[in-house]
This record gives structure tokens, C-alpha cells and sequence, in this order.
């Protein structure tokens, strides 16, 4: 039997529209930037691209920053937006953004994961004006921020919003316009695109100094010649993307925490509003390195946190701004990938529960 991918949240598997069209953008020689024929067929289909994610995410052509992957469209918008202004940032954001501004004051969630919208205010009211940075949805608990409320007290007190998409994207509905926010970085891989393309939309007639000067690319807002492949499959699959397909995945995921905490688990931020995909599984007392690499070797495949820390299996500092003290080490994080087998439950609480017998045999 073929390893159950459980990760999406780390990647998602590619989506048969986005390798055709990485493929057909691999085949073309010319560079976006050149005026001959050749280029000007690059040019065609890197905006055809474009305009696919604007549609998708509620932005125009114009203010969509192609970039080589979320972690650079974050830093993008909080190196270029931040400059001279205070930065505020959830305590459970992303390391993309919280190395971009290691600075920042952190803003304290709820026990649930969700922001505090008191201590946003209070923030807001006691220095200058300042750029606040919220992920739509978070990494490892799939907890989903109160956005529209963020938004408002953001710009009542005349600042910045810039919202993490990155997670988000493809699973919830999730548009520029609608948040009210300035700016939102997009990933490609995390929907189903190849890896290597990112974005960055900007609200109209907001504009940021480059963090790559090059050749004027990206109306000088990012140099380097853009990614074409990458950014042709990010296109698609944006065009792909279809938050209707959530009823499916959370009803395996439920069906995985139903199974998981009747044999002794808990659900990192349960009572929240969160991504069908995702579910965060608190095993006391069991280091979430075991239980990876026990899920592992029963072909199970999951993580423990983000996987962009460099393979590092440590305590969560998104579970410990959560409370869970000595229990941020022990959780292990499932996030289904669109293309789920129907059998993905079952298979994944057959091999969860033998891990957790095995442990209770060795403790006795």
C-alpha cells in the first residue's frame, strides 16, 4: 500500500492542471522581459497567470507582486510596508513574518489560538501608527484569526494590515478586497501549484520600495527574472483552487479527532473556527518526534509544526502562545491534502491507535 500523505499544510501534491501548465511554460525560451516574439509569448502567459490569481484573491493585475515563494512575499510586505512604522504581530505567526520584523510586538492570542481583539486595540491605541501582521489561518492549528474585526480597528487607528494567505488559500474563501486589508501573501505550492512561486497583492494605490533591486521587473517592486514555470502552475492552480471541496476534508478530519481524543488526545484550538483540512493532535507526555517518526514507519506521513524550520521537531511556540506549557512538545500536526483518499480516516486511526498501544505497553 502507498504512504498516506498527511501534510498538505507543508505542501500540497501538485494539481494535474498546474504541472501542465508548468510543463507547457518550461518549453518556451524566452525571457518575460524581452520584446522580440519569443519573449512576448513568456510575457502572455506570465500575465495569464496573474490575472488568474488577482480573480482568485480579490485584487487587480496590476497590484499582484509575483515572488519566488510566501516567505518572500511576506518579508516584502513587512520590510516594505514597516519602514518607519511600529510593527505588531500575532504571537503565533509565522517564522516568515516574525524574522522579517524581529522587532515586533507580539499580540497574545486566546487560549482557542484566535487573536485577542482587546489587546489589538489597546496596542493600537499606545503608540504611533503601526503595521499589523495576522495570518488568515495558522500553520499548525489551522485556527482561523478574526480578520474582518482586525481590519477595522486596524483602520480606525490608521494602519497597516498585512494578512499571511499562505495557509489559507484554496481551502477558505479568501479575497484581498474583501478582508479590507493592504496586502496578502500567497503561496504557490501550499494550493497546489509547484514550488518556487509566491505572490504579493497590494490594495490599489499602495506601493512598496523593492527588497530585490534588479532590472525593474515586476513594475520595479521585485527584481530577478520572474519564475515562469513556478509562477505558470501557481496561476493554474489558482484558477483550481475551490474552498467548495472543504465538506470532504472535514468530515475525514473529524472523523480523525472523534477517533484520536476517545483514545486520550487533545484538539489544539478545538473551539475555534478552522481549516476543514487540519487538526492539531496533543498527545501528553509522547514527544511529537516519536510520534512522527512511529506514524512514519506505518506509512503514515504527518508533522510535527512548520515544516519550514529546517527539519527541527522542538516545542511549539505557536501551542505555548496557546498555554499548553510542557504540552507544546507533544503534538503532531495532520492536514489533509486535497486529493485525500476516501479511506484516509480509517487509515490514519488504525496506525495512530497501534502507536498509542504500543506506548501504553512500554509505560506499563
Amino acid at each position: 500500500m502507498l504512504p498516506l500523505y498527511l501534510d498538505a499544510n507543508a505542501t500540497e501534491p501538485l494539481h494535474p492542471a498546474a504541472r501542465g501548465a508548468a510543463l507547457a511554460a518550461m518549453d518556451l525560451p524566452g525571457n518575460p522581459s524581452s520584446v522580440h516574439a519569443a519573449g512576448r509569448a513568456a510575457r502572455r502567459v506570465l500575465e495569464t497567470a496573474r490575472e488568474a490569481i488577482a480573480r482568485r484573491f480579490g485584487a487587480a493585475p496590476a497590484e499582484v507582486v509575483l515572488t519566488a515563494g510566501g516567505t518572500e512575499a511576506n518579508a516584502l510586505a513587512v520590510r516594505g510596508l514597516g519602514a518607519g512604522r511600529r510593527v505588531l504581530a500575532g504571537a503565533t505567526e509565522h517564522p516568515a513574518v516574525l524574522a522579517a520584523a524581529p522587532g515586533a510586538e507580539r499580540l497574545p492570542v486566546l487560549p482557542d489560538g484566535t487573536l485577542d481583539p482587546g489587546a489589538l486595540a489597546a496596542a493600537l491605541a499606545a503608540g504611533p501608527p503601526a503595521l499589523v501582521c495576522l495570518m488568515a489561518a495558522n500553520n499548525e492549528t489551522g485556527v482561523l484569526h478574526p480578520l474582518a474585526e482586525a481590519a477595522a480597528l486596524c483602520r480606525a487607528a490608521g494602519a497597516l494590515l498585512h494578512v499571511d494567505g499562505v495557509q489559507a488559500a484554496g481551502r477558505v474563501p479568501l479575497s484581498l478586497a474583501a478582508l479590507g486589508a493592504d496586502s496578502l501573501a500567497l503561496s504557490g505550492h501550499k494550493m497546489g501549484g509547484p514550488k518556487g512561486a509566491g505572490a504579493l497583492l497590494l490594495r490599489p494605490g499602495l506601493d512598496l520600495p523593492p527588497m530585490v533591486a534588479g532590472g525593474g521587473q515586476e513594475r520595479g517592486r521585485r527584481g530577478g527574472t520572474e519564475p515562469l514555470p513556478a509562477i505558470a502552475g501557481m496561476g493554474a492552480a489558482a484558477a483550481e483552487a475551490d474552498p467548495a471541496g472543504a465538506a470532504r476534508l472535514a468530515a475525514l478530519r473529524d472523523a480523525i479527532e472523534a477517533a484520536c481524543v476517545a483514545g486520550g488526545a487533545t484538539v489544539a484550538g478545538a473551539g475555534a473556527p478552522r481549516l476543514p483540512n487540519t487538526t492539531c493532535l496533543v498527545l501528553p507526555g509522547v514527544p511529537a518526534e516519536t510520534q512522527v517518526i512511529a506514524l512514519d514507519l506505518a506509512g503514515v506521513q504527518v508533522s510535527a509544526g512548520a515544516a519550514c524550520s529546517s527539519g527541527r521537531v522542538g516545542r511549539s511556540h505557536v501551542l505555548e502562545a496557546m498555554g499548553l506549557g510542557e504540552h507544546a512538545g507533544c503534538a503532531i500536526r495532520v492536514s489533509l491534502p486535497w486529493n485525500a483518499p476516501a479511506d484516509a480516516a480509517g487509515r490514519f486511526v488504525a496506525a495512530w491507535s497501534a502507536m498509542r498501544a504500543r506506548l501504553a505497553r512500554r509505560a506499563a
